[in-house]
């Protein structure tokens, strides 16, 4: 619990993402420049896909993404729901439109490919359907922060749909162990490791790499910009008063 305290005091935050902030947009923009120049334009094609396969250094990071916010999601708003952590709850809330924009990519140029690749640009898969299903998790989210304008009442509401909605991610991942898919099994995770060569698996982490930093640029950004919103607006509000007082003063 004290550690968890720590995590989410807001001057301790303000503190610590002044100087990760500029360190991860740097990040971000050397591996995506370096990743992509290296993928598009290094990486070799693929015996069977030719230069089609390259789709995958935009599509694969961005499904990874998708994953990944949302689990950071799942694990803010438990802290958010359980100690009632504004940090927390906040860290949930401005992370959602990136994961949304993730699974959005992740679907479209996953369509483009699969009409390229398979002749089709949808099918009722479960990887797919499960995917989709994200998206909508994702836009009923901040639906919900949107529709309610009591925002402690909308934490709570948003922090359980987003808790329920994990349960979403481990039939994204094992989907295609579990059922019959046009998707291949996992190609980089893997108890005998990469199944595909070094020249294309590098800069595939690459770009997944430069995808987590600029979310985690956009995140510290979007964070501390909330931050500095509420301060303004306590330190406005704490002053009404006093106004109030010297204005009824003088007109007495």
């Amino acid at each position: 619990m004290e550690f968890i305290s720590k995590l989410a005091n807001p001057e301790r935050f303000m503190r610590v993402s002044q100087w990760l902030l500029p360190i991860f947009a740097v990040l971000a923009f050397i591996c995506l420049i370096g990743g992509g120049i290296w993928a598009l334009g290094f990486s070799p094609a693929d015996f069977r896909q030719g230069d089609t396969v390259k789709i995958m250094y935009v599509h694969v990071p961005a499904a990874w993404m998708s994953m990944a916010t949302y689990a950071i999601m799942g694990v803010a708003s438990f802290v958010g729901f359980v100690w009632r952590h504004t940090l927390a709850d906040i860290a949930a809330r401005q992370a959602a439109p990136m994961g949304f924009a993730f699974t959005l990519l992740a679907l479209m140029t996953g369509s483009v490919w699969g009409q390229l690749t398979w002749g089709v640009w949808w099918d009722w898969d479960a990887r797919m359907t499960s995917m989709l299903v994200l998206l909508f998790i994702y836009a009923g989210y901040m639906v919900i922060w949107q529709v309610i304008e009591n925002e402690t009442q909308a934490a709570r509401l948003a922090a359980i749909l987003c808790m329920v909605g994990v349960i979403n991610l481990p039939i994204i991942k094992f989907s295609v162990d579990f059922w019959e898919s046009l998707h291949q099994e996992a190609s980089i995770i893997r108890a005998d490791g990469p199944s595909m060569p070094a020249s294309m698996y590098l800069p595939l982490l690459a770009m997944a790499l430069g995808y987590t930093f600029l979310f985690s640029t956009y995140l510290l950004m979007r964070m501390r910009t909330v931050i500095l919103m509420k301060r303004r607006g306590s330190k406005t509000k704490g002053r009404a008063p006093s106004i109030a007082k010297t204005v009824a003063g003088e007109t007495v």
